[in-house]
C-alpha cells in the first residue's frame, strides 16, 4: 500500500532501494555497536549474501509488479510464499503429501484463473513479477532459517538488509531509475513508512520468527495482508476486483491456507 504512494512519481528499483538502504542503517549501526558484524562461519556468511540477493529480487520484481497490477492482486500473489515453501518441502522430500500437492495445484489454478480474467488493471507481467517476489521471498526464509545459531536476527537483518539495498542501489543506478521528486512528500511518506513500518518492524519481525518457527508458518502468518490490503486499495485507489478475479483470488487464498494445514500436520507429526 505504502509502495502505491511512492510509485506515483519514482521507479520501482530506486523506490526499492531507498526503502532498504533506510531500513538497514540504523541495524547496521546498531550491530556494528554490539558486536554482531564480526564473522563467525564464512559459510554463513555467504548464505546471508545470498539471502541479501534474493531480498533484493524480491522486492525489486514486487514493487515492480505494482505497475502492472493492482494492489489487492500483487499482494495476494507475493503471499503466496507458503505454497513455494512447500514445494520445496515436495522437491527435498521426493514425494508429495496431499496437503502440498493440493495447496500447489491449487494455487496454480487461482494464478491461471487471475491471468485469464479480463481484467485489465492485472497484465501478465504484473502477476509474473508478483510471484517472482513471493518464489524470492520464500527461498529467502528458508535459508535464514538454516543459518548458524550464532547469528541472531541482528546479525542476519543486518547484513542481509545491507546487501539487498548495495544491489538495488546498484541496479537503479545501472536502469537509470529516479526517485521522487524532493518536494514530493506522499512518495517520501510512502518509503518512509515501508522503511520504518514494514521493514523495521515487519520484515524484521519475520526474520526473528523464522529462526524458531517454520518459514511456511511464519509466512501464512501475513495472510490477512492481501485482505486488508483489497480493503484499503478500493478505498484509497478506488480498485475493484472483477468478478472472475475475485474467485481466482479466493483459490489463491484457500491454496495458502491449505499449505497451512500441511504445516500444522507435519510438525504435529514431528513431535
Amino acid at each position: 500500500m505504502f509502495a502505491r504512494f511512492a510509485l506515483v512519481s519514482g521507479g520501482p528499483l530506486a523506490v526499492s532501494a531507498a526503502r532498504l538502504t533506510l531500513g538497514a542503517l540504523p541495524l547496521v549501526v546498531l550491530a556494528a555497536l554490539r558486536g554482531r558484524l564480526r564473522v563467525a562461519d564464512t559459510r554463513a556468511e555467504r548464505r546471508l549474501l545470498l539471502a541479501g540477493a534474493l531480498l533484493a529480487v524480491h522486492f525489486a520484481t514486487w514493487i515492480a509488479s505494482l505497475d502492472f497490477a493492482s494492489v489487492a492482486i500483487s499482494t495476494l500473489l507475493v503471499c503466496t510464499t507458503p505454497v513455494w515453501t512447500e514445494a520445496y518441502g515436495v522437491l527435498r522430500r521426493r514425494r508429495a503429501d496431499p496437503y502440498a500437492a493440493g495447496s500447489i495445484a491449487a494455487a496454480l489454478i487461482g494464478v491461471a484463473v487471475v491471468v485469464g480474467a479480463p481484467d485489465r488493471a492485472n497484465t501478465p507481467l504484473g502477476i509474473v513479477l508478483a510471484l517472482a517476489g513471493a518464489v524470492a521471498i520464500a527461498a529467502y526464509l528458508l535459508i535464514v532459517r538454516a543459518i548458524d545459531a550464532r547469528y541472531d536476527t541482528l546479525a542476519v537483518t543486518s547484513r542481509t538488509y545491507a546487501y539487498a539495498a548495495v544491489l538495488l542501489t546498484a541496479a537503479a543506478l545501472l536502469a537509470h531509475d529516479h526517485l521522487p521528486p524532493s518536494g514530493d512528500v506522499r512518495a517520501w511518506g510512502g518509503i518512509v513508512a515501508m522503511a520504518l513500518l514494514s521493514q523495521l518492524f515487519g520484515h524484521t519481525a519475520l526474520n526473528a520468527a523464522v529462526r524458531v518457527l517454520s518459514a511456511t508458518f511464519v509466512s501464512t502468518m501475513t495472510l490477512l495482508e492481501p485482505v486488508i490490503a483489497a480493503v484499503l486499495a478500493a478505498w484509497l485507489f478506488g480498485e475493484r476486483l472483477g468478478a472472475t478475479t475475485g474467485i481466482g483470488a479466493a483459490i489463491i487464498l484457500a491454496a495458502i491456507a491449505v499449505a497451512l494445514r500441511g504445516e500444522q500436520r507435519a510438525e504435529a507429526s514431528a513431535q
